[in-house]
C-alpha cells in the first residue's frame, strides 16, 4: 500500500482504467459471441447490427493498445464473411 499521497490517487486511477479497459475487451468478446449465436439462429438483420458494433468497439480497442490490429481484422472478416454467406 502507497504511503505518498500521489502513489495513493495513482491507485486509484489505475484501477479505474484497467476496470474500463475490461470492460471494452468484454464487450467486444460479448458482441462475437452473440453474433455467432445469430448466424447459427439464421437471423441476418441481427447478425448485421452486431457485425457493425463488433467494427466499432474492436477498431475502439485496437486504438487503445488492448487488442492487436492483425487479430481484429481476422476476426472482423470472418465474420463478415460470414454474413455475407448466410441465406
Amino acid at each position: 500500500m502507497p504511503n505518498i499521497k500521489s502513489s495513493k490517487k495513482a491507485v486509484k486511477v489505475i484501477a479505474k482504467k484497467t476496470a474500463n479497459n475490461h470492460e471494452l475487451k468484454m464487450r467486444v468478446q460479448n458482441l462475437i459471441k452473440n453474433c455467432d449465436k445469430a448466424i447459427a439462429a439464421n437471423d441476418k438483420t441481427e447478425a448485421e447490427k452486431l457485425v457493425k458494433d463488433i467494427q466499432k468497439y474492436a477498431d475502439k480497442a485496437v486504438s487503445k493498445g488492448l487488442m492487436k490490429q492483425n487479430t481484429v481484422d481476422r476476426e472482423k472478416s470472418r465474420l463478415t464473411q460470414k454474413v455475407k454467406n448466410m441465406k
